[in-house]
Formats: C-alpha cells, structure tokens, sequence
C-alpha cells in the first residue's frame, strides 16, 4: 500500500521531469551570455587585428599584430599601461584598506552605530556622474572648498588649480575613487565580521590575547576570502573606471590621468581608429585575466596553508 502511495506521488517523466531540464533553465542565461558577451567579445578580437576606421567601418582591413604593434611603441601608451597600473594599484589598496579600518570601527558598540552604519553607505550610493561633479566643484581653482583648505596649509595648487595640475591630478582622481569605493567594501566587510565566533574571540581573551593579536588570530581567518573577493572587485571596477575620469579631466594633463579606458574611448571617437581602440582594450582584458588568475592562485594557496 506504500508503494503505491510512492509511486502515485513520484513525479511523472516529462518535459519538467527529463535529464535535460537544468539545460532548459539555463538555456535563457547561456543565450544571453553568447549574444551580449561573446559574440562582441570575439568581434573586438576581429576588430583588434585590422584597420578599421569610425567613419567607415565596412571598409576595414586585415592588418594582423600591426595595431598591437603600434601601441606598443607608442610612448605614450606606456604611460597610460603605468598610469593604469599605478591607478588600480592605489584604488585597490586605499578602498580595502580604508574598507577594512571603518568595518572594524562599525563592529564595535558605540551610540548611534545604526546612524553612522547609514550614514557611511551615501558615497556608494551616489551616482558616479554625480560624484565626480561634485569633486569638481569642491576643487576648482577659482572658488573650490578643497583647493582653498590645501592653499591655506601650504599646498602650491598652481593658478589652475589641482585638476590641471600634473603633480596632483591623479591624486585627486584616486582620492575621489577611493572616497566613492570604500563604503561598498566596508558593508561586505562588516557582514564578514557579524560571522566571527564570539566564543572564540572571548577564548582569546580568556587567553591573554588583545587587540591585534585577537584580529590575526580569530578574526582574520574569518574575514580572508571575503577581503580577498572585494580586492578581487576592486581591481576589475579601478581597471573599468571611466566616468570619473573622464568627468574630471579627460584624461589630461599631459595624460598623467590617461588609463585603458580613456585611451580607448579617444582612439575609437576622437582618432576614430576602431582597430587600435580594440587592440587597447584587447591589453585591458588580458590584465584583467591576469589577475583574476593570480587571485585564484593565492586564494588556493592560502586554503592549503591555512
């Protein structure tokens, strides 16, 4: 009587019952991916390997490595691979960094911690156009808050102020990025922290161990993959940036601000070169698969030794 009971409730092989079920589900998503990523994916690699020009792009013409070969001697993009590298370098290290330290500042308990919680999320929820305005406006050279404070400390800005100043420009630039970053990577980290075991915080403790030795010992374990995913997010979005950039100084000057993407978006609409532009991002994609490469590989390291 069982049995039949079983066998009348076991659900019936068909079109929802087949092995072939999970590929229908994925299906929608996999015909996204090779439309929308794929298929533009390998036209720009297409792309990258002749001369095409904006204006008439079905008059285009095989020209193998030369636009690679262009860049590559060009002087100025070897500047701009510098400026990039340095640009994401930074970004990654002060937006994890300055992450890590407000995280651990809102774990603690303190009066209006829910307020400051909130409070702290407003730069990521600012819109990067936005953001970028608004760091112009508090920099400009004529009446900008910010260029005003670093003229009364000392700081020589020049008559044009820090965004036209290739001393400061990118420091402004990385300042900006970081203030708009670190929030994201402060919640994440946050969550990583309500994780920690508070018995094992309070055996530490009952241990002898304080302050440091109880972050290196218990809570940085805890929190590791997490940190190491957020620097993951951080390099891939540094190396894609571009509204704030481009918003704040195009690039200038004298290219101090010139990154991967700026360089593309002048070779494809000013130079209206669509092969070079592409070969430029071609560079961009392989260091973003170097480091999501490296990334894994220390990830699978610190597993085994952990």
């Amino acid at each position: 009587m069982a049995d039949a009971a079983l066998l009348a409730t076991r659900p019936r092989r068909g079109a929802l019952g087949s092995r072939s079920t999970p590929y229908l589900f994925l299906l929608p998503a996999a015909v996204y991916i090779v439309l929308f990523q794929a298929v533009p994916l390998l036209q720009e690699v297409y792309l990258s390997f002749t001369r095409t020009n904006l204006l008439n792009p079905t008059r285009s013409t095989w020209v193998g490595l030369d636009n690679y070969a262009r860049i590559f001697a060009s002087e100025d993009f070897r500047q701009t691979l510098v400026t990039t590298l340095a640009y994401v370098l930074a970004c990654v290290v002060g937006a994890v960094g300055s992450g890590l330290v407000v995280a651990l500042l809102l774990n603690g308990r303190f009066p209006g911690r829910g307020v400051a919680r909130a409070l702290v999320t407003i730069p990521w929820a600012a819109p990067g156009i936005a953001t970028a305005l608004i760091a112009t406006w508090m920099l400009n050279a004529q009446y900008g808050v910010l260029t005003r404070a670093l003229r009364a400390v000392g700081v020589d800005v020049g008559e044009s102020g820090v965004l036209d100043n290739p001393r400061l420009a990118l420091a402004a630039i990385l300042v900006t990025t970081v203030w708009q970053l670190f929030p994201f990577v402060a919640v994440v980290i946050l969550s990583a922290l309500q994780s920690v075991p508070a018995e094992l915080v309070e055996a530490a403790r009952v241990d002898g161990a304080r302050g440091g030795w109880i972050f290196l010992a218990v809570t940085w374990p805890v929190i590791r993959p997490t940190v190491g995913l957020v620097a993951l997010l951080m390099t891939i979005w540094s190396l894609r940036r571009f509204e704030l950039i481009w918003l704040m100084t195009r690039g200038g000057p004298l290219g101090r601000t010139r990154t991967l993407v700026i360089d593309l978006y002048s070779q494809a609409f000013d130079s209206k070169q669509l092969g070079a532009a592409a070969a430029v991002g071609m560079v961009g994609i392989v260091i973003a698969l170097i480091v999501v490469a490296g990334s894994r590989a220390v990830a699978r390291a610190a597993e085994r030794t952990a």
